[in-house]
């Protein structure tokens, strides 16, 4: 499995940011209210792959990965990479689109009263996704393992 692009995630998220901006621009009327509970699953998500991400570094420190019952298993670690990978991209989607809706919020949030109604919610929303694709990242890095320092150990 490759390691996931930062590049690609940036240009991902600045993609999507403008695809949302141009569409919030034409059809803000028509949109639902924003309030700021819609970014409580991003969060939720972001403190899920920290808390995994403690673990494994723990499991790392300490020896603790094998399949003893006391020890993290190696194919529980693979999982926790499958979940930073999913993080890492819906967060970057997730906090893209509503980064663009920003674009649109927050100047307009002094002239309209639902944009200034959207703001906590479009801001929130916007930092959770970024929150949540930077802790992908780190679970994803933590979950790596490094390559056998000799040739010798990678046959066996």
């Amino acid at each position: 499995m490759k390691r996931t692009s930062i590049g690609m995630l940036v240009g991902v998220g600045l993609f999507v940011a403008a695809a949302a901006a141009i569409l919030t621009g034409r059809f803000y009327g028509s949109m639902l209210a924003i309030p700021a509970t819609v970014s409580i699953t991003l969060w939720v998500m972001t403190a899920l792959c920290l808390g995994l991400a403690w673990k494994v570094r723990q499991a790392k420190n300490d020896d603790g990965i094998g399949l003893d019952r006391t020890q993290l298993n190696p194919l529980t670690i693979a999982q926790f990479m499958l979940v930073a990978k999913a993080s890492a991209w819906t967060g970057t989607i997730v906090g893209g689109a509503y980064a663009g809706i920003a674009c649109y919020v927050v100047p307009n949030a002094g002239r309209l009263a639902a944009a200034s109604d959207d703001l906590t919610g479009v801001l929130a929303s916007a930092l959770g996704g970024l929150a949540m694709a930077i802790a992908g990242v780190v679970l994803e890095r933590y979950c790596e393992v490094p390559p056998p320092e000799t040739g010798s150990d990678a046959l066996e």
